[in-house]
């Protein structure tokens, strides 16, 4: 099912500025959505809102008259009590207009930003209620950048639980740690967002507002929207995937420039092959599309495993996670002949498994996928899994198929013992993809699963067909795990700390694997 989004702006705008803006919303990526725009001329001495709405039929201006003057010069932009409860109004009529309108989402965002492309799609993928893009910003000239999103009270930036005290060094070291936190690609939770924010219909149903709360002293109509939010029960988050580029100052134009030439660069990353798929063409309803997260993987199993689903799948989406060796070239090779996407992190994501779980499950879901099959680039099926996988795809009424994993210890061996027995429970790892179905994640950054947690809710069975684990045979692949866990699991929070340790086992008991 298409999702409909409201793109919203209050716009009292210099031309230069908004020329950039319109631009960027332009430029976003409308793929798989149902976009609409509207904007409140608020006293514009420019035109340039109409000619963006000339020729389209999805976009409204609503014009407004009003004496208010919003100051904005080289230092700062100056805002004063009249004017923020102006703003708030104009977008509660935004929310009003999503919620009764019957948009699935709305996204509120300042007309002095540049988007990246990938803006909207990427957060509503996050599938968070409330959750904002980060930008950075000089308030001043001469102040350091900073995020428009905080961590609680007015823009507190540390996070400081009631009744302790915190030195000086205390609130410098944790004020670091929430800017390194937001500097690196993730998605957070914090106490306050603004300016560039999607809400799913869930937050415009709860009764989200920008109005002012009377018994509240803090300035400014994004607190008072964000403590009513999470006074209704949602949740905040920041995202910085695709930070946008500020133009708070007609003088940091000049380094817009180079942001556009970045996003131009990361594109050219991104790389779509489309082949015909010729013999490899079966009935519709029945295509398998592989999805598959890699990183660092020349040279190890990944031949072996795109070797054999090359005999079972219709297309592959694979997602590389910042690879420093030869994984994509590998890819392209073995697949050669295959419709085949492939997309590039810059930099990688490997400490939250969640992100790129979700990221993969995208990109199979906008290959227009029947059945998604999901492998790990170290697990390979047993040898008669391409007849079997052909067979299972034609069933109608099932919707996952569970399969089970053998550890392997050795090319012959798997091991089993009281931490080490996958191979004795079924785990879904082919899906069939339901349109309008609301998928749910496990929102953790390590042992997440790869599939949305409720996809159980659906009719699907479990099966005989075998998975053989290969990444555990190397010493060294063992070893490298290990360090691994301890480093990103160090309480065992997401796992089980004594089978961390039993990683390293000088004597594992192992059991002989039989084919069929």
């Amino acid at each position: 099912m298409t999702k409909r989004v409201l793109v919203a702006s209050p716009v009292k705008q210099k031309e230069v500025i908004l020329k950039e803006f319109l631009e960027s919303l332009e430029k976003l990526d409308k793929s798989g959505l149902q976009m609409d725009f509207v904007f409140i001329d608020d006293n514009n001495e420019h035109s340039l809102l109409d000619h963006f709405a000339r020729g389209k039929n999805n976009v409204r201006i609503i014009k407004i008259k009003s004496a208010d003057q919003y100051v904005c010069n080289e230092q700062t932009h100056y805002w004063h009590e009249e004017l923020i409860w102006k703003v708030a109004a104009f977008k509660n009529k935004f929310l009003e207009m999503a919620y009764e309108e019957g948009y699935d989402y709305l996204f509120l965002v300042d007309s002095d930003l540049y988007l990246h492309p990938k803006t909207i799609k990427h957060l509503i993928s996050l599938q968070k209620d409330i959750v904002s893009e980060v930008f950075w910003t000089k308030w001043k000239p001469d102040l350091q950048p900073l995020p428009q999103v905080w961590a609680a009270d007015q823009y507190r930036l540390f996070q400081a639980p009631r009744g302790q005290e915190l030195t000086e060094e205390d609130v410098e070291k944790r004020t670091r740690e929430f800017l390194d936190m937001l500097s690196k690609p993730g998605t957070y939770k914090v106490g306050g967002l603004g300016a560039c924010t999607l809400l799913s219909r869930k937050a415009l149903s709860r009764g989200v507002s920008f109005s002012e709360i009377y018994n509240v002293g803090f300035w400014g109509e994004d607190r008072h929207f964000c403590i009513r939010a999470v006074a209704l029960g949602l949740e905040l988050y920041a995202d910085t995937h695709y930070p946008p580029f500020h133009m708070y100052r007609e003088s940091e134009l000049a380094k817009l420039t180079e942001y556009k030439k970045k996003i131009r660069a990361k594109s050219r990353k991104t790389e779509n092959t489309k082949v015909s798929v010729g013999k490899h063409k079966r009935e519709a309803g029945n295509k398998i599309t592989l999805a598959m997260l890699v990183r660092n993987e020349a040279g190890r199993y990944l031949d072996r495993v795109l070797e054999q689903a090359k005999q079972y799948i219709d297309n592959a989406v694979i997602l590389d996670d910042a690879s420093e060796d030869d994984t994509v070239e590998v890819c392209k090779k073995v697949l050669a002949g295959f419709p085949l996407t492939i997309a590039i992190n810059e930099n990688s994501c490997f400490n939250n498994e969640i992100l790129l779980r979700k990221k993969l499950w995208q990109m199979a879901v906008d290959s227009q996928p029947d059945w998604i099959l999901i492998l790990d680039a170290d697990e390979v099926f047993e040898d008669n899994a391409p007849e079997v996988l052909k067979s299972l795809a034609k069933q109608k009424d099932l919707y996952w198929y569970a399969f089970r994993l053998f550890d392997m210890w050795t090319e012959t061996h798997y091991r089993e013992d009281s931490y080490w027995c996958a191979h004795k429970t079924f785990r879904p790892f082919m899906v069939r993809y339901v349109p309008g179905f609301a998928y749910r994640w496990r929102e953790t950054p390590l042992h997440c699963g790869r599939f949305p947690i409720n996809i159980l809710h659906l009719k699907g069975e479990n099966h005989p067909l075998r998975l053989k684990h290969l990444g555990w045979m190397k010493p060294e692949d063992r070893l490298y795990k290990y360090y691994r866990y301890k480093k990103l699991d160090p309480l065992a929070r997401y796992g089980i700390a004594e089978q961390y340790e039993s990683i390293l086992d000088p004597r594992p008991n192992l059991v002989p694997w039989s084919p069929k």
